[in-house]
Formats: structure tokens, C-alpha cells, sequence
């Protein structure tokens, strides 16, 4: 009974001693939702149990990103995403995370701002893309990231080659595709068939495999409909978190 006692002891202090993280969401809430079920999940089958990790939530106003975005007024998305880190970090966060892409052309910026790291979601792509031995992606996601390499330098800076959509108009669809239905949870089929078209075209020109640089775009499209490794940066970016809350290395 005693080291039946010590047995248990000895796992609740290692469950006590998982690190806590702060979440800033509602870029768009749907994918923040696929955020904290993933992290939730994989925490939960690690224990083999229903512990839940020490996670804090804060839900940023998706219509005025939006608007500060189309006005190129990054100072004030920086200034958002820093307030909702600085409140997350006293409320006791040890590290935060955006969760979704676009944020982290504000990256830098915030990052010298707090006092806490912030889990860099092109990062933790990379190391997955690495572990396939997969050395060309495609990338899709806001025409930010398309257009700019605040995500993909860090791909290029890892040795992986990165193509994204050439066209202006394709690149201009896939954004309204994401800000006028995706983040509504509006799922069309029309649109999708747009997306996996705009995919192959950049798989037959030579990507081993996809990156869905939308956290939006995986609940549009899975695995299952591409002959190539997808790449969900959200659900790689959780698997990240959940290392961190657990003080592990994959």
C-alpha cells in the first residue's frame, strides 16, 4: 500500500510540475478552439487520464486585427498581441504563443516587450518538415504570409525551399477565402476544390509537401485529400506547446 502511495504521490508531482501557458486566440476563435482540444488531448494521453495542463486563454478582438491589418497598422496589432501577453504573463504564464500565423509578422516586436519566450509556430514547422526529410514545401496562408517571409525565412534558414502562389489573383482568393469564410466556420465546397487546385499545381511544379499556413485552412482541408505530407501548422504548434508544458525535447 505505501508504494502504492509513493507510486501516486511521484505522478501527481510530476503532473504539479508541468509548466503553464498562456494562449492568445480569436484569430480566428475556431482555430483557437482546435488549439486548446489538441494541447488538452495530447496532455491528457500522455497521463493516460484526464489531467489537463495549466493553460490561460486570452481571446483578442478578431474584427479589429482585421481592421488594423488592411490599414498596415502593425504597431497597433503589436500593441494588442503585447497587452494580451503581458496580462497572460502575470497571470502567471511561463510562455505564451499566437495562435495562428499572421501574429507573427509582430513577432520580434512583442517578443522585446515581455519577459516570458513566445513558441514561434515556424519554428516548431520546420523541425516537423525536417523529420519527414522533405526539403521543398508549398505554403499557403494570408496574403501577409504569402507576400512576406516573416514565416518562411525561418523555413529557408533551416535549408528547406519554399514556394508560394505566384499570382496576384490566387494569392487575393485564398486570403478572402480565409477572412470572409473560413474564420466564420463557413466551409464551402466551391472553395475548397480552389484550394486543393491552387495545391497541386505547386505539387506538380515540384513540392514534396504542403503547409497549411492558415490556422484556418485545416478545417477545410485533411491529409486524406492530397497525395503529399500535409503539414497543420496548428495542430504542429500545439504538439510544441504540450513539449513545453511537459519539459520535453522531440
Amino acid at each position: 500500500m505505501d508504494n502504492e502511495r509513493f507510486s501516486d504521490d511521484m505522478r501527481n508531482e510530476e503532473k504539479t510540475g508541468m509548466r503553464s501557458l498562456g494562449l492568445i486566440g480569436g484569430t480566428s476563435w475556431h482555430s483557437t478552439i482546435e488549439y486548446y482540444r489538441t494541447i488538452n488531448q495530447l496532455v491528457n494521453d500522455h497521463f493516460g487520464d484526464n489531467t489537463n495542463p495549466p493553460l490561460l486563454v486570452y481571446t483578442l478582438n478578431q474584427s479589429a486585427i482585421f481592421r488594423y491589418q488592411l490599414e498596415s497598422q502593425w504597431a497597433a496589432v503589436a500593441h494588442l498581441l503585447t497587452n494580451a501577453a503581458i496580462s497572460l504573463q502575470r497571470a502567471g504564464a511561463e510562455a505564451v504563443m499566437f495562435c495562428a500565423n499572421t501574429p507573427h509578422k509582430v513577432y520580434e516586436d512583442v517578443r522585446q516587450k515581455i519577459d516570458v519566450p513566445i513558441i514561434h509556430i515556424a519554428d516548431a514547422t520546420a523541425k516537423a518538415i525536417q523529420s519527414k526529410g522533405i526539403s521543398k514545401v508549398c505554403f499557403i496562408g494570408t496574403k501577409f504570409s504569402m507576400k512576406e517571409d516573416f514565416i518562411t525565412s525561418r523555413f529557408s534558414k533551416n535549408k528547406i525551399e519554399v514556394c508560394v502562389p505566384e499570382d496576384e489573383v490566387v494569392i487575393e482568393e485564398l486570403h478572402r477565402i480565409i477572412q470572409k469564410e473560413l474564420v466564420c466556420g463557413n466551409i464551402k465546397s466551391k472553395s475548397k476544390q480552389y484550394v486543393l487546385d491552387t495545391l497541386q499545381a505547386m505539387i506538380d511544379r515540384g513540392a514534396e509537401g504542403v503547409v497549411l499556413g492558415c490556422t484556418e485552412f485545416p478545417l477545410m482541408i485533411s491529409p486524406e485529400d492530397l497525395t503529399v505530407p500535409v503539414f497543420n501548422t496548428s495542430e504542429i504548434h500545439s504538439k510544441a506547446a504540450v513539449d513545453y508544458i511537459l519539459k520535453m525535447n522531440r
